[in-house]
């Protein structure tokens, strides 16, 4: 059984994972970390992750950006596995993660979907096949209360593309601004926000004769909560270094 230390254990996506583990036999959350202590999960609650006393195996983090500096030291001051799936963090927090890596095993992913990390692998292929006589695009959607546009997902996605296309697309989030026909070294990016979508993203390569579209489409976020819990298992055991869903994925396309 893996023992999880859960950082933003209060909120929906801690919620999630703490539900997941009550039913499953592989995994416990012993302790979790948010800005407000409960006694509703059924593990202790602390504002401030050095106050715990527990011992745990690896620690998740679904919180916020504020909060992964303090989750982060922490992670390397107890010398456990970190999976980190906060998304929209600055650059410096992100090298800092990169930092800790040379210490402890860092799991990190902007979605911890094992279907969406399939996709990007698909992706890839679709690339390599059909550009450049393919027009790209990318379409998300996600409910009215995400603030960053596009996804952290859909940026990855445009990641994937660029490394296969010697990047050199330039990424056109508004074509309001300006009147002119599409270029071809365009990669399109399309948000949606509306409602409660929990996340939905598609990839379109576009030619003169046909469409070809990759989508993927989150029904649960208990989907994102199984690949913390998946990452965390991945992770014990491990040396030092920065994992991602990728080292997982890699396996079935072997």
């Amino acid at each position: 059984m893996v023992k999880i230390f859960l950082n933003g254990c209060c909120g929906r996506m801690g919620k999630a994972i703490a539900a997941m583990c009550k039913a499953s036999p592989d995994f416990k959350v012993v302790a979790g970390c948010d800005l407000i202590s409960s006694d509703e999960l059924g593990f202790p609650v602390y504002t401030n992750p050095n106050d715990c006393d527990v011992e745990f195996d690896a620690i998740i983090d679904f919180s916020n950006a504020k909060a992964v500096p303090m989750i982060n030291a922490f992670a390397v001051a107890s010398g456990k596995p970190f999976v980190c799936c906060t998304t929209a963090l600055s650059d410096e927090v992100v090298a800092d993660i990169l930092e800790s890596s040379k210490k402890i095993p860092v799991f990190k992913s902007a979605n911890m979907s094992y279907g969406m990390n399939v996709l990007f692998e698909l992706v890839r292929q679709a690339t390599k096949a059909l550009y450049p006589e393919s027009d790209i695009e990318i379409v998300e959607a996600h409910h009215n209360r995400k603030l960053d546009a596009p996804s952290g997902t859909a940026l990855m996605i445009a990641d994937v593309i660029s490394e296969e296309t010697n990047n050199e697309l330039e990424f056109v989030y508004d074509r309001h601004s300006e009147n002119k026909a599409r270029d071809k070294k365009e990669l399109g990016f399309s948000c949606i926000r509306g409602g409660n979508i929990i996340g939905e993203h598609e990839v379109m390569f576009i030619s003169d004769e046909e469409i070809v579209k990759i989508s993927h489409s989150a029904r649960s976020r208990d989907v994102f909560a199984k690949g913390a819990l998946t990452a965390a298992a991945f992770l014990v055991g491990k040396k030092p270094g920065y994992y991602t869903m990728q080292d997982i994925v890699a396996e079935a396309f072997k």
